[in-house]
């Protein structure tokens, strides 16, 4: 599809579109959006965007909520899940000024892109690419509620070990507990939604690496896409949760990012891979250094290791993340790097090994997050490493070439640990976020609204009973 207004028109009139969709981020990470017929898709629309309050986005009060919305023309995309013909975009945000409309600077995608023009400022790169992995459940039904005289949560699928007995839907093939990973059929029941939902990415321009059943027995899927530009990427992962929960939608089942919706088995994680290019050259590679990554690769690492507790508020930003976040299922729960490790919060895949591949990942951040902040903190943590060469070996952050759970407890207690509960995690924000607001990056009051927005739910949710405790106590 062509990028300029008459190609989209074009594209429109030729396909019988009816309809043009646009997708907003709010400051959760989840998408709304708003819809106009198709043949009011102007050069005037284009100029001067479609109004909005931003207010109901969640965003921190300005002087002037009333914004605009400016389509992405390269966006453009026919959206799979949409029964009157529509064509879905993306965009930008901007507040309504004079003479000229200005970007909205807390705007998810806003903030992404001033981070990488402020890489590029620095002089250290001047692209960064990233490859997030997907991980998620697909359940056949899921019911809860939260009310003063109730509280329960319940899940069924007919895969999981707990289902073998049920005569309705149990064929005998359920799946262990923990023993989920890269099953086969029959056991995997959902090979071929799981492949409906990559040739359906393939189709909105997201780029498939593979697909496989994760460990999780009772349901747990991973979609791997390739390394890509951090801004496309971002925009990707959108779309990827898009995608995932209206093709699980469509076949009756439900699919949830939940860092850990099930207790006992394996959480969901939305590792990161990353590394940096300059003037087309990898930033990160050095034959001669540990994992073969360069200094500056390090000092990177360092600094993502430093801002850790910080940065989990930003790339963990749920009280149900800290339920992921725990020792025993490989998930990352100490402040440390090592090649291959998967019990180190940064791991350096032993097998990504020509230069323009050579990278590390950040294993903590899960799918609660917005992804547009997520990566810009990253990335900014990640520079201000290389700025203030902190080096992650001289820290004593590692390289911990051994599993981190094996240690007895007086080695683990000489170990930094990520936060343990949201609450830690914005403490931690309150006290170190000038690597974030650096080169205006992250607004203040940005910041300051996200905490506020996430205490609140972190105070209401701690003060709920919780239904185990009813088991544990109601007859002391």
């Amino acid at each position: 599809m062509g990028k300029t207004l008459q190609d989209i028109r074009n594209y429109i009139a030729e396909n019988g579109i009816r309809i043009v969709d646009f997708k907003l981020t709010d400051i959760d990470g989840r998408w709304r959006h708003l819809s106009i017929p198709a043949e009011r898709l102007t050069e005037d629309l284009m100029k001067n965007g479609i109004g909005f309050d931003g207010s109901n986005y969640g965003y921190a009060p300005v002087e002037n909520s009333d914004m605009v919305f400016v389509p992405v023309l390269d966006s453009a995309v026919v959206d799979t899940y949409a029964s009157v013909p529509t064509l879905s975009m993306i965009g930008d945000v901007k507040i309504i000024d004079l003479p000229h409309n200005r970007p909205f600077e807390q705007y998810p995608r806003n903030v992404a892109i001033r981070a990488l023009e402020y890489m590029k400022e620095s002089g250290i790169a001047d692209q960064m690419v990233i490859g997030p992995e997907y991980e998620f459940y697909i359940f056949d039904r899921v019911a809860y509620e939260s009310r003063q005289e109730s509280s329960f949560y319940r899940i069924d699928t007919c895969q999981a070990h707990w289902a073998s007995g049920d005569d309705d839907s149990n064929n005998g093939y359920s799946i262990r507990h923990g023993a989920g990973y890269h099953t086969s059929l029959p056991m995997d029941i959902r090979n071929d939604l799981r492949s409906r939902i990559c040739l359906t990415m393939e189709e909105w321009d997201i780029d498939v690496k593979y697909h496989h059943h994760e460990v999780g027995g009772c349901g747990q899927m991973e979609v791997e896409v390739e390394l890509g530009d951090m801004l496309k990427l971002a925009d990707d992962t959108m779309a990827a949760k898009y995608i995932i929960r209206n093709e699980a939608a469509s076949e009756g089942c439900t699919a949830t990012f939940m860092p850990k919706p099930i207790p006992g088995e394996a959480g969901n994680g939305m590792h990161i891979h990353m590394l940096l290019f300059k003037d087309g050259k990898p930033v990160f590679y050095d034959p001669a250094g540990y994992g073969q990554l360069s200094e500056t690769a390090m000092y990177f690492i360092g600094g993502l290791l430093h801002h850790a507790p910080s940065l989990c508020a930003i790339t963990n930003p749920s009280t149900n993340s800290y339920k992921r976040l725990v020792p025993g299922f490989e998930a990352p729960v100490t402040i440390g790097y090592a090649m291959a490790n998967r019990s180190a919060v940064v791991r350096i895949p032993a097998y990504a090994k020509t230069p323009d591949k050579k990278r590390f990942e950040l294993r903590n951040p899960d799918a609660t997050c917005n992804p547009y902040y997520a990566c810009a903190a990253i990335l900014m943590a990640g520079l201000d490493g290389i700025e203030q060469k902190i080096d992650p070996s001289k820290r004593g952050w590692g390289p911990y070439d051994f599993n981190l759970f094996d240690l007895d407890d007086e080695q683990k207690a000489k170990i930094e640990g990520l936060p343990s509960s949201l609450t830690e995690a914005l403490d931690a924000l309150e006290a170190d976020h000038d690597y974030l607001t650096r080169g205006g990056v992250f607004p203040e009051r940005l910041l300051k609204q996200h905490i506020a927005r996430r205490r609140k739910e972190a105070e209401e949710i701690e003060r709920l009973p919780h239904p185990a405790e009813f088991s544990r106590y109601y007859d002391l």
